[in-house]
């Protein structure tokens, strides 16, 4: 399948997860006997909205992400807002949160939620984050919550939140790598694709992606193996791990605002 062909399979299977109104109760949304679970607890973090949460997620990245009052924040991958939601809550009512998402039921959603909450500072848009319809230096923050493995060019992506980056400003990504060499049966699965595995990078690779892209103190600050199914490792050799992990990375400037070693994770480079 080309690039264009993924992008259109993603956005097919998550305008559908809008129409169903749910997932399937796991992370990334997978069907039948390949299912396996990775989503973590969002209910104990102050701006949580049940209505958001579809169970997509593969981290809780505004945990680490440092948000403060007054930030901008740029979500990507907004999905019905629920990473927007509880980042409004970190930066109040003034800072500026801002949702993008390629599926235009997921936006719709979004927005919907937002108007029905009564939030008049968090904003969702249409677009493709390989390309985003943004000015440079626009974001003190930028998260994203299992989404960029869905991308077929993660350097791409990398660079262009460079771009959106304001200078000192930083990101924290929750993602799915991998470990080893996925079988090509794997490789090969659109579901299995659209359920956030077969797109996945070699860790190493993933991280050697934001570095080029110009970032520091970039630090994996979370890390947790997924477990999957009986039905899926049936038939492999076993040498391979998928890993949900969170990062994060400083876009440089004259001191250092944000310092991921604090947290007592050390800095990949």
């Amino acid at each position: 399948m080309n690039e264009q062909g993924i992008k259109d399979s993603v956005r097919r299977k998550y305008g559908q997860i809008v129409k169903n109104q749910s997932c399937c109760g796991s992370g990334c949304c997978t069907s039948g006997d390949m299912r396996y679970t990775m989503k973590e607890d969002y209910s104990h973090l102050k701006g949580y909205e049940h209505i958001a949460d579809y169970g997509l997620g593969c981290g809780l990245p505004t945990q680490f992400a440092g948000i403060r009052q007054g930030d901008t924040v740029l979500d990507l991958g907004s999905g019905a807002g629920n990473d927007c939601f509880v980042a409004r809550a970190l930066t109040g009512e003034t800072g500026q949160v801002i949702g993008i998402d390629f599926t235009p039921e997921m936006v719709e959603k979004a927005t919907l939620n937002a108007s029905a909450l009564g939030y008049t500072n968090v904003t969702f848009h249409k677009g493709d984050i390989e390309n985003m319809p943004f000015p440079d230096h626009m974001a003190d923050v930028v998260i994203s919550n299992c989404v960029l493995n869905l991308l077929p060019s993660k350097d791409k992506v990398f660079h262009e939140i460079f771009r959106v980056l304001k200078p000192g400003g930083h990101f924290c990504i929750s993602d799915i790598v991998l470990v080893g060499e996925l079988p090509v049966a794997l490789k090969d699965n659109v579901d299995f694709y659209t359920g956030c595995i077969a797109g996945a990078i070699q860790k190493d690779r993933y991280l050697e992606h934001i570095a080029n892209a110009g970032f520091t103190q970039v630090s994996v600050v979370k890390e947790n193996k997924i477990a999957l199914p009986d039905s899926v490792i049936k038939g492999s050799d076993g040498t391979f791990s998928v890993l949900s992990i969170t990062v994060t990375g400083e876009s440089a400037a004259n001191g250092i605002t944000f310092a991921p070693q604090a947290l007592g994770v050390p800095v990949w480079r």
